[in-house]
């Protein structure tokens, strides 16, 4: 199946296209103009942008919103994950924001809500979440992943490795997107 990705951000893209495969993963037109994130959750935000791509294009969509929670502030950022230091912030300063703002070894979760909508019927035919959960490194490393990747040590694999330094079969084994993404898949595939 041909799935048009409601994002405009490259790493997602690419991450999708290797969660969904054999399905095409494609991207979404210059031309459409995605929704605002402005709803509560990560499902609302994944919704508004799966059903406006789905009806822009005309092709099945899939649209994500993910962040990050973290427990020592009471599940924030949340949905502000790419907002979280500032509107226009980049990666580093949001990181460096959950540095400082959250003690070295609390829990932390990333959350993916991963939506497919169906042009002809205008509605969402699936939506599904994944969790990986994890705990705050005290200093980033790593140069692989993005966001916050460089502080967030996974419970699932042992050791001491940030998801920024984990290779990317070994971080999509275990990440919220690709926890999501391998339940769409097998929705989809039915």
């Amino acid at each position: 199946m041909k799935l048009v990705l409601a994002t405009r951000n490259a790493h997602k893209a690419r991450e999708f296209a290797t969660l969904l495969a054999p399905h095409e993963v494609i991207a979404l037109p210059d031309d459409v103009e995605l929704p605002p994130e402005t709803g509560e959750t990560f499902l609302e935000n994944a919704r508004d942008k799966a059903l406006t791509a789905a009806r822009a294009t005309g092709l099945h969509a899939i649209a994500d919103d993910s962040g990050i929670q973290s427990a020592a502030l009471d599940g924030r950022p949340g949905v502000r994950s790419a907002r979280f230091a500032g509107e226009h912030a980049t990666d580093e300063q949001n990181l460096a924001k959950l540095l400082r703002d959250a003690p070295a070894g609390s829990g932390l979760a990333y959350v993916c809500a991963l939506v497919h909508a169906d042009p002809a019927t205008g509605a969402i035919v699936h939506a599904v979440e994944g969790r990986c959960t994890g705990t705050l490194a005290a200093t980033p490393r790593g140069d692989g992943g993005f966001g916050y990747d460089p502080a967030f040590l996974p419970d699932d694999l042992p050791g001491e490795r940030t998801m920024a330094e984990l290779e990317p079969h070994e971080k999509d084994a275990i990440s919220h997107r690709g926890r999501a993404a391998r339940e769409l898949r097998a929705l989809i595939d039915g």
